[in-house]
């Protein structure tokens, strides 16, 4: 079976001494990592391709989605995908990076990671990560709220989360992402992409 083609987000909250990350527990009756904390996220809809924005993907971002998509992907399609993404932040955390007023400006919008479900799994999809800063799109970080789709919504400390249920391939994207931000805390639209797929039964942690 294909994977289907899917967008999360990783929104930090940076006002603080250490980092924090917009979080929420899936429901256990999901089939899909039921219990876990998991990014906000979910598949792309044709209707992601006609939601508004303000401002386009950077030209780094847009490029490199485009090219690292294992089927043709236009300049739309990457696009539809980050619009995906900050739809399904608001409908799961009530976060909105937008929509309310012309829609999301797309150019604050990191592309840091892809990964596609192993083959045999119940679920596949082919999810593209974006992170975020809130003070840069000026977002309300105290309405953050739970949804029928993610309970706890809640911002996590990024230096206290060993002891959270979290699926193995969150844990190691946000341990990447968060590498990244040591190196450099403005996270550069130029800053590497990581690629996770199992080829063979083999987990590989790649670049885009």
């Amino acid at each position: 079976m294909r994977p289907r083609d899917a967008a999360s987000i990783i929104l930090f909250d940076r006002a603080g001494p250490r980092p924090r990350v917009l979080m929420g527990q899936r429901s256990k009756a999901h089939v899909f990592m039921p219990g876990a904390y998991v990014f906000p996220g979910g598949k792309r809809d044709p209707r992601d391709h006609a939601l508004p924005f303000s401002g386009d993907l950077h030209p780094v971002v847009l490029q490199r989605l485009t090219l690292s998509a294992s089927r043709p992907l236009t300049s739309a399609g990457a696009r539809a995908l980050a619009l995906a993404a900050a739809r399904e932040l608001l409908e799961e955390t009530g976060m909105d990076l937008g929509f309310a007023a012309g829609g999301p400006d797309l150019s604050h919008f990191r592309y840091v990671a892809r990964a596609i479900t192993p083959p045999g799994n119940v679920r596949r999809y082919d999810t593209r990560f974006f992170c975020c800063y809130a003070d840069e799109l000026q977002l309300d970080v105290t309405g953050a709220r739970d949804s029928d789709e993610l309970a706890n919504v809640q911002w996590l400390d990024t230096a206290d989360l060993s002891g959270l249920n979290m699926p193995q391939i969150t844990r190691t994207v946000l341990e990447d992402v968060t590498k990244l931000m040591i190196g450099d805390p403005s996270l550069p639209f130029e800053s590497p992409a990581r690629l996770y797929v199992t080829r063979h039964g083999r987990f590989i942690r790649d670049f885009v």
